[in-house]
């Protein structure tokens, strides 16, 4: 894996204050699923290179500021 190629951003799901709206699912469906009862999950805290920012749209489309995407120190 080159340095291009490592995830620099990750994201933290707070599951308890996610209402299932599904926004972040419909911007960036390659970080954010949606288990049966429509609440968001991560396959991977790891944001793919290259999709930093639809992850970042995704995260801000949450009205309930569920989620936040963080730079990896």
């Amino acid at each position: 894996m080159s340095s291009s190629d490592t995830p620099k951003f990750r994201v933290i799901a707070d599951r308890s204050r996610c209402c299932g709206y599904g926004l972040c699912a419909q911007v960036c469906p390659t970080v954010y699923k949606l288990d049966s009862d429509g609440l968001v999950y991560l396959d991977s805290d790891l944001v793919p290179a290259g999709l930093e920012d639809e992850a970042k749209e995704g995260a801000a489309a949450c009205p309930a500021e569920a989620l936040v995407v963080e730079a990896i120190a």
